[in-house]
């Protein structure tokens, strides 16, 4: 669950007039994400931080480039690489590593003192051991390398004062969280990763906003996000209008297979974006 942390991140750069969320990232990196394909200059950050990038979740070329399969803004296709290529633009703005900026501008002002994007010495003592699908314990995977997409190590307790700084409003101006809680486009109910496939028909409840899924029901937005690292799973939902949230987070293959139950009993609701997990 990197992604909606990171997101906040980069509205902060935004409301500060660093990063203009519809401006081309081309305009920022002086070096090409993608050689020799016009439609990069369409990917902004409101187009990847809504997954519409066209790439595909992770490099899939022999030479470990990406590709654009359809044009940006288009149509959904869940991508951390575009998040990775936003992640470019962001330290090239601050001039920092992505864990650097993010400890300034997120981790400490909200009190997120487990958070770490890069793997740190104490976390050693402090983090579960993950198991697989046989139940049999795996070694830790310690990032050295922070990836926005994929790399935030953090706790419940942390991610909790997150969620909380959402509902709230901490740290962000009101108009932006709205936007943030606010569809950019409807998702294909049968489809998470759709490069190659078009939809046939788009859901009516479930959507993608800016860093955060967007479930809507019964006239009640609910903002949720999964997290699957192998053997660690998680699970994020909040409705901003009660301001109530839920976060959990297992050590096991097979958590996200109680995650639902939970989130429906803590949320009060028969959630949505479990079924198009699958």
């Amino acid at each position: 669950m990197s992604k909606p942390v990171f997101a906040y991140g980069v509205f902060k750069l935004v409301e500060q007039g660093k990063l203009g969320l519809d401006v081309p990232l081309t305009t920022y990196l002086p070096k090409p994400f993608v050689a020799g394909d016009e439609r990069l200059t369409k990917i902004t950050a409101r187009v990847v931080l809504s997954h519409r990038t066209g790439f595909s979740n992770w490099p899939d070329n022999a030479d470990g480039s990406v590709s654009i399969y359809f044009t940006p803004g288009e149509r959904f296709s869940y991508s951390g690489e575009g998040y990775v290529y936003l992640q470019r633009v962001v330290e090239r703005i601050t001039g920092k590593p992505l864990n650097d900026f993010m400890t300034e501008a997120v981790f400490t002002p909200l009190g997120m003192t487990s958070s770490s994007y890069v793997w740190r010495a104490d976390f050693d003592g402090l983090t579960a051991t993950g198991h697989n699908s046989d139940g049999k314990p795996e070694k830790l995977w310690k990032p050295t390398e922070a990836l926005a997409a994929s790399t935030l190590n953090t706790t419940a307790e942390d991610y909790a004062r997150f969620v909380e700084a959402i509902l709230n409003g901490k740290g962000l101006k009101p108009a932006t969280v709205r936007q943030m809680e606010t569809p950019e486009i409807a998702l294909d109910p049968e489809c998470r990763i759709c490069i190659k496939q078009e939809p046939k028909q788009l859901s009516k409840n479930l959507f993608w906003g800016l860093g955060w899924g967007i479930e809507r029901k019964d006239g009640t937005d609910m903002l949720w996000h999964w997290g699957d690292n192998g053997s660690f799973k998680a699970f994020v939902m909040a409705e901003p209008k009660t301001k109530a949230g839920v976060v959990m987070f297992a050590n096991s293959e097979h958590g996200l297979e109680i995650a639902k139950p939970v989130v429906d009993e803590a949320m009060g609701t028969e959630s949505l974006a479990f079924e198009w997990l699958k």
